[in-house]
């Protein structure tokens, strides 16, 4: 069975974007995680936020393809995102970093792509390592 596939904003803009310093990693980790790539509307946010304008119709052509996938609901996960964000307020987490956490802890054999090395301090059921796959 195939691994969830889970996205970041992080990973989403070094897949988009020719100028980030992450770009040809991102796309050469493409090919090598088969879609639909799960998400949530905060890393969407994210993301369009990141890009600008020219990213616009670079996420909306993901996102009609179903290459990407919305596949997490805040209001039926509220109190665990809360947690996690009270938790790392620390680091600080962000509502997206939090989701995909939470992401990570229902959907199975998860692998998140980011470029966001936060997730390596972050951890899924209080003490497992988040699996994933994010530039040396």
């Amino acid at each position: 069975m195939a691994r969830t596939v889970i996205a970041d904003a992080s990973y989403l803009v070094a897949l988009l974007s020719q100028r980030d310093s992450d770009h040809g990693w991102a796309v050469a980790q493409a090919p090598n995680h088969t879609p639909p790539w799960q998400t949530c509307e905060a890393v969407l946010s994210e993301a369009y936020h990141l890009l600008g304008r020219g990213g616009l119709p670079l996420v909306n052509a993901l996102l009609r393809r179903r290459v990407l996938v919305l596949n997490f609901h805040l209001d039926r996960d509220t109190g665990a995102v809360i947690r996690l964000m009270e938790k790392y307020a620390n680091v600080p987490m962000s509502i997206a970093d939090a989701c995909l956490v939470r992401m990570t802890e229902v959907l199975p054999d998860p692998i998140v792509l980011t470029t966001d090395s936060d997730f390596r301090i972050y951890r899924r059921h209080s003490r497992q390592v988040i699996p994933c796959v994010m530039p040396s």
